[in-house]
């Protein structure tokens, strides 16, 4: 059993535009956090909804998984 070339082409789109958009993400955040380091001299935040946690914490584990996984993909292209 295979997959049609179509739908294998779709996956990546969609698996590669998930794990740019959580490293864009992490990336704007972490913007927002140190212009507000600059601002008050500290930040803080802390999340209650745990539905919300659980959520962002998925997207941290994806995001650290696609940068792994682009990574290892660029170093062998280097070789």
């Amino acid at each position: 059993m295979t997959l049609t070339p179509a739908f294998s082409r779709r996956m990546r789109f969609v698996f590669h535009s998930l794990g740019l958009s959580c490293l864009g993400g992490a990336i704007f955040l972490q913007i927002l956090v140190f212009a507000d380091i600059l601002q008050q001299g500290y930040f803080m935040a802390v999340e209650q909804n745990p539905a919300i946690l659980a959520f962002e914490v998925a997207l941290t584990g994806f995001a650290l998984i696609y940068f792994v996984y682009i990574y290892q993909r660029l170093m062998r292209q280097v070789k």
